[in-house]
């Protein structure tokens, strides 16, 4: 073997060596971890969206509906699905804050759109209605499953962005730190409920 082939080899596998030590697989890794983790997230909230028009045609069958509530979630599932994701969501924090708060408010529309429907003895009786009530409770418990393994597996990429020495990595590579979800009216569930043991009516 020459001199410089040997060189070569010895330079190729100081750089694997290196690229290994100093957490650039795990960049990898991880990185693909939150993509998968994000794509769950992107199948379920669609699948609410797909869900919704179904929901609207049925409550529109019920006389008398409370219209602006209706309507609330029409403009909420409008607003949210014209949000356009794409693989830079996840490094603009802005732009995962709107994609985020869309999402809270047709969350939001649909929790009042649920409650107003008791209030419909017809469409509490309506098996559609209630088939498609059961699929929404199914579809909201799996964003949430969603959600959460989307806010773990960007805690272990931003840990090892931000731990010495993989920072180092993460500076030269330009691996910057994800945006997470967080809770919209954390400032209203930090406050404790308010318990009356007034006598009851």
């Amino acid at each position: 073997m020459s001199v410089q082939r040997m060189t070569r080899w010895l330079v190729t596998l100081g750089l694997v060596l290196g690229l290994t030590g100093c957490g650039y697989n795990e960049f990898q890794r991880l990185d693909e971890q939150v993509n998968a983790s994000w794509s769950e997230v992107l199948n379920q909230y669609q699948r609410r969206a797909d869900l919704i028009p179904n929901i609207v045609a049925t409550v529109k069958g019920e006389a008398n509906f409370e219209q602006e509530t209706l309507t609330r979630v029409i403009e909420a599932r409008a607003k949210a699905t014209s949000i356009q994701v794409t693989p830079e969501t996840l490094q603009n924090p802005e732009a995962f804050n709107r994609f985020q708060q869309a999402q809270g408010e047709l969350s939001s529309a649909l929790s009042r759109l649920m409650a107003v429907s008791e209030a419909y003895p017809n469409l509490k009786a309506n098996q559609a209605f209630q088939d498609l009530r059961v699929q929404l409770e199914g579809t909201e418990n799996r964003i949430t499953v969603a959600r959460n393994n989307y806010i773990k597996a960007v805690q272990q990429y931003n840990t090892l962005a931000r731990s010495f020495p993989t920072n180092l990595t993460a500076m030269v590579f330009s691996y910057q730190p994800k945006p997470n979800f967080s809770v919209a009216n954390e400032a209203a569930i930090s406050v404790p409920p308010t318990v009356d043991f007034g006598p009851s009516r």
